[in-house]
């Protein structure tokens, strides 16, 4: 894959968006599994085998969760909206652009030099 000279703001921009998708689904683990209160359940034991899949009661999502997990995505949607729509694509044409998102989704990983 070739090179890509990618501006500052937008590199700035995809690691604040990697940053935030990662923020976003760490809080999503520690969510109830539904966002409202819903009883739990019991299924059937399956063929062959003593497992019954359930559930758990969850007790929904707290005002404050449903509120976090909204700042979160309207900062997702935010950070995506500049990263898609940033000068630099206009740039490129056809297959170059998609390997330059590409590059740039990966551009802050560490190289093998610098392992």
């Amino acid at each position: 894959m070739p090179a890509y000279t990618f501006p500052q703001d937008l590199l700035d921009a995809q690691a604040a968006l990697t940053q935030v998708q990662a923020e976003r689904d760490a809080f999503a683990r520690t969510l109830p599994w539904s966002a409202e209160p819903m009883p739990g359940w019991e299924a059937p034991k399956q063929l062959h085998s003593d497992y019954r899949p359930h559930k758990d009661a969850s007790p929904g999502y707290t005002p404050e969760q449903v509120q976090h997990l909204a700042q979160l995505r309207a900062r997702i949607l935010e950070l995506t909206t500049l990263v898609v729509t940033h000068p630099y694509w206009a740039t490129l044409d056809g297959p170059d652009r998609v390997q330059a998102r590409t590059a740039l989704k990966h551009a802050h990983e560490p190289t093998d030099t610098e392992v």
